[in-house]
């Protein structure tokens, strides 16, 4: 599977899901968006399984690297 990588800790707050949104769309079928994150995105997990019916929300994941550390991955069906 074809990988993304956006590392958004340095993005500000209220930038951060349009540029992973794009992101996203930009992605072919069977590609993942992966995100570098300063806390675990739950919110965007579930803002992107209502609105994005192309999320393949049973293969999203996510790891703490460190407190301030998160790697979640969104892949596109």
């Amino acid at each position: 599977m074809a990988e993304t990588k956006l590392d958004v800790r340095e993005i500000p707050p209220a930038e951060r899901h349009p540029k992973i949104h794009a992101a996203f769309d930009e992605l072919e079928s069977g590609e993942a968006l992966t995100i570098v994150n300063d806390h675990e995105p739950k919110p965007l997990f579930y803002e992107m399984q209502a609105e994005k019916e192309e999320f393949d929300a049973e293969n999203y994941t996510v790891e703490r690297r460190s407190p301030t550390e998160f790697l979640a991955t969104f892949p596109k069906k």
